[in-house]
């Protein structure tokens, strides 16, 4: 039995059209149902529906052979023990600093300020800030990141922007890239020595379709 687990939204709904092209169909919308494990027209293949934020850990202790995951989850929890051989070009955007019209970002960085900086990605922030020189005190927060320029809580935000909608919504503006982000197939090590003749054909199948 192969596993594979998946988030819903935006990934799920991306990645529906590489597995198809891997002989793959899901039989059941996890949108609709309220199942965590869906069959695929395959008898040795399903799905397992969890957060996104857990594809990782159920890749990495096994839950799973093989799942789909952000770049962003990847790098904030630093992807051990993950065989990461494809980047699916899917659910991309950017990690981005972001901060209120009005604030001079530019300047409080050549200042050498202390900022106070709002992010669910905390470990991707630490990094990119301390590689920059820059002090900061990183509050965690695990939705609504864009309010907390607006009330005080913090300077500036790091987060995913897509189309910046939402910050020019908001009255804020992104001003600088750490990273671009999308998603990537992973692989559970083991699995992959394992389970070879039958996970191979499906990672080559995947490749193929992104190219």
């Amino acid at each position: 039995m192969i596993t594979i687990a998946l988030s819903k939204g935006r990934i799920f709904d991306e990645t529906l059209p590489l597995l198809k092209a891997a002989g793959i169909t899901i039989r059941e919308n996890p949108e609709t149902s309220r199942k965590l494990i869906l069959n695929t027209n395959k008898r040795d293949v399903r799905v397992i529906i969890v957060r996104a934020s857990d594809v990782p850990t159920y890749v990495q202790y096994g839950a799973a052979d093989l799942g789909v995951a952000g770049k962003d989850v990847l790098d904030e929890q630093g992807g051990q023990g993950l065989y990461q051989p494809v980047d699916l070009k899917i659910a991309a955007c950017r990690m981005m600093v972001a901060v209120q019209n009005g604030y001079d970002y530019q300047r409080a960085v050549k200042q050498g300020a202390r900022l106070k900086v709002a992010t669910k990605y905390v470990q991707t922030a630490r990094e990119h800030f301390t590689a920059k020189g820059v002090h900061v005190d990183l509050i965690k927060l695990y939705g609504s990141m864009e309010l907390a320029p607006l009330v005080g809580l913090a300077d500036a935000i790091v987060d995913l922007v897509s189309s910046g909608g939402t910050l020019k919504a908001n009255n804020l503006k992104a001003v600088e890239e750490i990273a671009p982000v999308s998603a990537r197939l992973i692989v559970n090590q083991a699995a992959l020595k394992l389970k070879r003749g039958a996970i191979q054909p499906l990672l080559d199948a995947i490749a193929r379709a992104v190219a």
